[in-house]
């Protein structure tokens, strides 16, 4: 008896240390990746920003030059502040995603069709997204300057003008962004309480007093993904860029991400150093904002 006891306690601790060591071994292989792929790059990064270096030759060690260069250059500064302004104006993703979720989530004829169509900016690349907005804006063949033409104004010139030309990029980003948003909150409506919702009604809430005391809180962790999401892909605003303006004119586009891209990989670039300092500044700022939303996660699930 007390060997069978024995052997069952046994073979329960070896199932005990069998389940703690499980999520270990399928952890390893996606750590191990991580810290070869994104940890090291990170760390080998910040050590370059401290050489002269155009990536073949040897390297010279400049200490912080290349930063005291950058904080000195005019396009840095440009770039910080396209940045900021993506930044901004990227945030309309948010409400305008939250506003046409609400619209798509009746039940009326015909409703698949348009979700489908408010899904597709979506599915389709980037790049495609640069070139058809590319198209859009010329004032040649473009939308743009038929309208213009047909009330017999001047088409403007919208990308190749330092006024314009950000706000254009950024609005062809913002279609895009706004149908992910859109996702994030029609699977947020999907797990609303329609209990809570009824109890709304009974107390005799509705329209907009219903929408801020019933239904936003409940949809709280969709509008923090949404913003999540969206600052991360303003700070990293770079495909777009590349495709419409390459940075022009005259450098009035840059954001951080493409100018790291002109000074330490393109053509007339190869300085590794100054490029990787731009993306140390970079991932310092980014780091700032990512630090700020684990903390309000970590918040949430203290008080949850």
């Amino acid at each position: 008896m007390n060997s069978s006891n024995q052997s069952k306690s046994t073979r329960s601790q070896m199932r005990s240390r069998q389940q703690q060591i499980a999520p270990w071994i399928f952890l390893t292989p996606a750590a191990l990746f991580f810290s070869v792929y994104v940890i090291l790059p990170i760390f080998q990064s910040i050590w370059i920003s401290f050489y002269a270096w155009d990536g073949i030759g040897e390297r010279q060690w400049v200490g912080f030059e290349n930063y005291i260069e950058l904080f000195d250059d005019y396009r840095f500064y440009t770039s910080l502040k396209n940045n900021i302004l993506w930044l901004v104006l990227y945030m309309l993703a948010v409400p305008i995603g939250l506003f046409i979720a609400l619209f798509l989530n009746q039940n009326i004829w015909g409703m698949r069709f348009y979700k489908s169509m408010f899904f597709f900016p979506f599915v389709i690349s980037q790049v495609v997204v640069g070139l058809i907005f590319t198209w859009f804006y010329n004032p040649n063949f473009g939308i743009i300057g038929e309208i213009w033409q047909f009330f017999g104004a001047t088409p403007p010139s919208i990308l190749g003008d330092e006024r314009y030309v950000t706000y254009g990029i950024i609005f062809a980003g913002l279609w895009p962004q706004i149908s992910y948003c859109m996702i994030l909150y029609l699977t947020g409506l999907n797990n609303v309480s329609s209990d809570q919702i009824e109890a709304g009604r009974l107390d005799g809430a509705k329209g907009w007093r219903m929408l801020r005391f019933v239904i936003l809180p409940q949809l709280w962790p969709a509008t923090f993904l949404a913003i999540v999401v969206t600052v991360i892909g303003a700070l990293r605003s770079f495909d777009m860029i590349a495709i419409m303006t390459q940075g022009g004119p005259y450098g009035s586009s840059n954001v951080l991400s493409y100018f790291m891209f002109e000074q330490a990989l393109s053509e007339y670039g190869f300085r590794m150093g100054y490029g990787s300092a731009i993306a140390v500044i970079l991932f310092l700022i980014m780091l700032i904002f990512i630090s700020y939303f684990l903390w309000v996660m970590y918040q949430d699930e203290k008080r949850g």
